[in-house]
């Protein structure tokens, strides 16, 4: 952030990153849905599911609505800060599986609750005709104040 991005995105697949204790099902649907997003959106970030995520203020402002009620939220927010223009760079964590308690993540629940919010995404960029990207509305505000002014 203090570089200047709008978003930091935590990755554990990258240089530096790790994963302890991931069990096996789960880093393979893991990888194949951030392989899928990947592909879709053409990013170079591979792990659009990892919560460790930090924006500012404006970009959390600049990407509502927010449509999601549940962990899908973790895509949701950066794809639509990615979408619609936001800079971003991607630093190593280390994720460690819990050794207390039970996920409440069930992965066939919300398999189409994340398919859900990243077609709407996708439709977004490509059906929105730019309406929400912000150069777009960068643009939008400099001709309204020259206007105005």
């Amino acid at each position: 952030m203090q570089e200047g991005y709008d978003c930091v995105f935590g990755s554990r697949f990258i240089k530096g990153g790790k994963v302890i204790d991931y069990p096996s099902h789960k880093l393979i649907v893991n990888r194949l849905a951030n392989f899928f997003i990947k592909i879709l959106f053409g990013l170079k970030f591979n792990d659009t599911t990892n919560a460790f995520k930090i924006y500012r203020k404006d970009v959390i402002e600049g990407i509502s609505p927010l449509v999601s009620h549940h962990f899908n939220l973790t895509v949701e927010i950066p794809l639509k800060a990615i979408v619609r223009g936001y800079s971003y760079t991607t630093i190593p964590i280390t994720w460690r599986n819990r050794t207390i308690g039970v996920s409440k993540l069930k992965l066939k629940e919300m398999g189409s609750r994340y398919l859900f919010i990243v077609l709407y995404i996708w439709l977004e960029k490509h059906l929105s005709c730019g309406d929400y990207h912000l150069s777009k509305k960068r643009l939008l505000l400099n001709q309204r104040f020259k206007s105005n002014g």
